[in-house]
């Protein structure tokens, strides 16, 4: 079964720190590129970073801000976004994704997606 699952998210103060959580079937995770959206609510949805998980390679937004990060475990096939000293602008529905190739890790190259976790950040 090809799926992506997250989970992590929850509602958080300013300043604290998150760790999302992405799960790939294993025909995802040995053939694609997988990483992070986000969609705050009014606007769109943003790559923010991604990981080829076959050499550990990684992309970044520009949005992206150095606090965060992406990590992966291989023996698990999961995905993480390391989020810390978040913001109440960090608030937003987190997707997990995957592409054929990490590119610039636009919407537009994304194969799969998860169902999504919310992360509130409240000041």
């Amino acid at each position: 079964q090809v799926q992506l699952v997250e989970s992590g998210g929850g509602s958080v103060q300013a300043g604290g720190s998150l760790r999302l959580s992405c799960a790939a079937s294993e025909y995802i995770y040995s053939r694609k590129c997988l990483g992070w959206f986000r969609q705050a609510p009014g606007k769109e949805r943003e790559g923010l970073a991604a990981v080829y998980p076959a050499d550990g390679s990684t992309v970044y937004s520009d949005s992206l801000e150095d606090r965060n990060f992406i990590s992966q475990d291989n023996a698990k096939r999961m995905i993480y976004l390391h989020m810390n000293n978040l913001k109440p602008e960090d608030t937003a529905r987190y997707y997990c994704a995957a592409a054929a190739a990490c590119g610039s890790w636009h919407i537009s190259d994304i194969d799969y997606w998860g169902q999504g976790t919310q992360v509130t950040v409240s000041s």
